[in-house]
C-alpha cells in the first residue's frame, strides 16, 4: 500500500481549511467532532490538496460534494 504525502500546511492553510469546515458545520448543526465532522474534514484536506485553496473555493467544493 502506498502513501501520498502532502506538502506542509502552513497557518494559512489551516486557517482557510478550518474556517471553511466551520462554515461548511455550521450550516448544517453538524458537531465538527462527530464522525460526520470528521469525515468532511478528510473531504476537505482532499479538497484542498486538489487545489481548493481558498475559504470560498474550498466551501464551494465542500457545497457540491457528494456526502454518503
Amino acid at each position: 500500500m502506498s502513501m501520498m504525502v502532502s506538502a506542509p500546511l502552513y497557518a494559512d492553510d489551516i486557517d482557510v481549511l478550518a474556517n471553511a469546515l466551520f462554515a461548511w458545520c455550521a450550516e448544517r448543526s453538524i458537531k465538527l467532532q462527530s464522525q460526520e465532522g470528521l469525515s468532511v474534514a478528510n473531504v476537505a484536506i482532499n479538497l484542498y490538496d486538489a487545489g481548493y485553496q481558498t475559504q470560498d473555493r474550498l466551501l464551494g467544493a465542500l457545497h457540491d460534494h457528494e456526502f454518503h
